[in-house]
């Protein structure tokens, strides 16, 4: 497995790959990999003649006052799990190595990054679509992959690589749970004790919204104070509670089957999302 730091170095690399053998797939992470990261690679590998896995902690999504210094890091452990499961390579930038001096061109798909996570989150997405359409030019994927736990970016990347012409296939996949049912998340780690068993409610929220959603409730207010009580249980901070498009990211007034109920909460220090598709 070669670790690769420079963004030359990597595009090289990548069109050797590509000319020995295709797909390339690529696994964009921000490192301290866990089973749900785990779950990308494996697919990627079974779906891909050669998989990069990116690590970079992207400075450009964290706001002011939002978690960058402390969001977890585990390289080490992180390049020994992707040389477990055969990467060809690891793509581990420095920040300076992906923003230069000057830097100054960036990224926008403003009618998705708009609500949920971007009401409270300013600039959040638009760094997040301009380091990955950087990730993309330097490493030449054919193919993406990314969980939907991070549901608002997977839309809002199928937009920009629609609009783009960029020619990736990007593939969603499944969010991974813990066995309480809390989504698999890298800040999980700094989650204390206590705070730990409360966050399971806002998994809980989702699951009670999602059995009303079963018996027949389509009324998304009654869906929402559902899962409302439960978050209060946990007695979290709730950021927002909404039922969405699935395509448009519109929020709803009426569920129909397969729109999605996404929440976001502070528990403590920490930020979490989750979300989950309301089917009959």
């Amino acid at each position: 497995m070669e670790v690769i730091k420079s963004p030359a170095e990597m595009q090289k690399a990548a069109g050797a790959l590509r000319s020995e053998a295709s797909p390339l797939g690529l696994v964009p992470t921000m490192g301290a990999l866990h089973d749900g990261h785990i779950s990308l690679i494996k697919r990627a590998t079974t779906e891909c003649a050669a998989v990069v896995v990116s690590i970079f902690v992207n400075p450009s999504q964290f706001g002011l006052g939002e978690d960058f210094e402390l969001y977890p890091s585990s390289l080490d452990s992180d390049l020994e799990i992707c040389e477990n499961l055969e990467i060809a390579v690891v793509y581990a930038p420095p920040a300076d190595a992906m923003f230069e001096k000057g830097y100054d061109t960036w990224i926008e798909v403003p009618s998705l990054a708009a609500g949920l996570c971007g009401a409270n989150r300013p600039g959040h997405f638009r760094g997040v679509a301009t380091v990955v359409a950087k990730l993309f030019s330097i490493c030449r994927p054919e193919r993406v992959y990314f969980g939907e736990k991070d549901y608002q970016q997977l839309v809002l990347i199928r937009r920009m690589v629609l609009d783009l012409n960029l020619g990736v296939d990007v593939i969603g996949c499944p969010t991974v749970r813990e066995n309480d049912g809390l989504a698999m998340s890298s800040r999980n780690a700094n989650l204390e004790k206590n705070e730990r068993e409360r966050a399971i409610f806002i998994s809980r929220g989702l699951c009670r919204a999602q059995d009303l959603f079963v018996a027949g409730e389509r009324s998304v207010n009654e869906l929402k104070k559902a899962a409302h009580e439960e978050l209060e249980k946990g007695d979290v901070e709730i950021d927002y509670i909404e039922v969405i498009d699935p395509e448009t990211m519109e929020l709803l007034e009426v569920a129909f089957d397969s729109s999605r109920m996404a929440i976001s909460a502070k528990v403590g220090a920490i930020r979490l999302i989750d979300n989950l598709p309301l089917k009959g």
